[in-house]
């Protein structure tokens, strides 16, 4: 990895710092060439600190380290994404990140989907659409469709249709997100099943 750390006069290049799991932005610091190959090392990462002129390994003090993973650096080769485990809050003030987000885990569109859902489940009786209508009727009733498009899919898997595949198992995943919430459940309650699988 060939890093430019003579592109700026003070020796420095950004090195941001991304969750290896969630792929959330968590804080960003400055690194020269020895807080980088201390935290090749050490495995912790260690940044060079503009206030105090000195190394700086995040966690220190706080017992809240960044857990190295992987060091990529840009087309420019001046600026470095640093992949951790993090151990704690990053953010000196508590919070997750230094913007002071939640480090959860985003499913893209299914977690807007899923808000949706919510949204709909929680209206009330003036709601007429069809997710609050299946809340109405209970959890025998979406358990039903669920099973209902799971058989669907797997008819479908059995053709060569890729088309009406692929309509039936989005009714079976949008179905499946109103049965987990049915049960007080979410996507990130099944991520962190699986999680526990994988070790």
């Amino acid at each position: 990895m060939k890093i430019d750390f003579n592109k700026n006069a003070d020796g420095l290049v950004p090195a941001i710092v991304q969750d290896a799991t969630t792929k959330n932005v968590l804080m960003l610091g400055y690194m020269n060439e020895e807080a980088l190959a201390k935290t090749q090392e050490t495995k912790k990462v260690t940044f060079y600190s503009r206030s105090k002129q000195r190394l700086w390994t995040k966690g220190e003090e706080s017992g809240n380290f960044l857990n190295l993973v992987d060091i990529k650096n840009d087309c420019d080769n001046d600026t470095l994404l640093i992949s951790v485990n993090p151990v704690g809050p990053t953010c000196h003030t508590g919070s997750d990140t230094c913007w002071n987000e939640e480090n959860t885990s985003n499913f893209g569109f299914l977690s807007q989907l899923e808000k949706v859902i919510e949204q709909r489940r929680t209206a009330g009786s003036g709601d007429t659409s069809y997710v609050a209508s299946l809340f109405e009727k209970g959890i025998n009733k979406i358990a039903q469709k669920v099973g209902e498009e799971a058989v669907e899919t797997v008819i479908e898997a059995k053709d060569n249709n890729d088309e009406l595949f692929l309509y039936e198992s989005a009714d079976l995943l949008f179905h499946y997100l109103i049965l987990l919430q049915a049960k007080g459940f979410t996507l990130k309650d099944i991520e962190a099943e699986l999680q526990k699988r994988h070790r």
